[in-house]
């Protein structure tokens, strides 16, 4: 199937919706900036983030009310803005994007600094910015492919880093995992996620288990870089990972769910009349 204009607008329709399904649950559960109430912060060490750093930008955020609902409002209005005037012109629009691209940044940086989430599950809203300022049919269908292909990287390097640790081979492995993760859990709580977790300590078989199987799914998406053929089978196998995700390690992981599009529409092929 040709890649359209109509196949354009639906990716970026599939993108705010997934955004600002995101923000509802984050409503839902108090993570936006204005219901955390940032005090203090963590220091990440890399380049981009030691950069912000220095602008002090984090630092005028912590006890700042008015700062955090201008970051929210800021973050969240932009997307709704983007697809009011894509509408009506993907030109202007690319402007809107290019805006974007520096908000993101800032305030995903800022907002894994503090006591939160990681920054490696808001990956999409710091990439989806380049496929939304592009112009036309031809630029849009290789980014959203380059994006497909770093969305396989990102899968396929977190197995291949299970293997050259080492830790596919200890079978200890994932019981320290979920003594270091759930320690909080196991002392202070008797819930049946306390339950399960307790159970799968005393069978460390079973969670020797899960994390080979684990890495089994985080592997297999290196077919992706060679055959689009078998997509559908890894979105399956993504939803699977972040599913489980949730339910043994209590890492949710819905932030990165805008990948999803580039399997969704990885079929879609450029018309040879677009290529100049």
């Amino acid at each position: 199937m040709q890649l359209t204009a109509i196949h354009r607008k639906n990716i970026v329709k599939g993108y705010c919706l997934v955004f600002y399904l995101l923000m509802l649950y984050k409503i839902w559960n108090g993570f936006l900036l204005v219901q955390l109430k940032p005090s203090i912060f963590n220091t990440r060490f890399d380049v981009f983030t030691w950069v912000l750093m220095n602008t002090g930008i984090h630092q005028w955020l912590l006890n700042n009310e008015m700062g955090w609902i201008l970051f929210d409002v800021a973050f969240y209005v932009l997307p709704l803005g983007y697809w009011v005037v894509h509408q009506r012109s993907v030109r202007f629009a690319s402007w809107i994007a290019i805006i974007m691209l520096p908000v993101n940044w800032i305030y995903i940086s800022c907002y894994t600094l503090y006591p939160a989430n990681s920054i490696e599950s808001f990956i999409p809203w710091l990439l989806f910015p380049f496929l939304l300022m592009t112009t036309s049919l031809q630029s849009f269908y290789y980014v959203l492919n380059g994006l497909r292909y770093f969305f396989l990287f990102f899968f396929v390097s977190a197995g291949i880093w299970k293997i050259v640790q080492g830790a596919v081979i200890n079978s200890e492995q994932m019981t320290g995992v979920l003594l270091f993760q759930h320690k909080e859990l196991l002392t202070g709580s008797v819930n049946w996620s306390a339950q399960f977790i307790d159970w799968l300590l005393h069978h460390p078989l079973v969670g020797y288990c899960l994390y080979l199987f684990a890495t089994f799914m985080e592997l297999i998406f290196i077919v992706g870089y060679f055959t689009k053929k078998y997509d559908r089978y890894l979105i399956g196998a993504f939803l699977l990972f972040l599913i489980a995700d949730v339910v043994v390690m209590r890492i949710p992981y819905w932030e990165v769910t805008p990948f999803l599009l580039t399997l969704i529409y990885s079929k879609l092929k450029l018309n040879d009349g677009l290529i100049k």
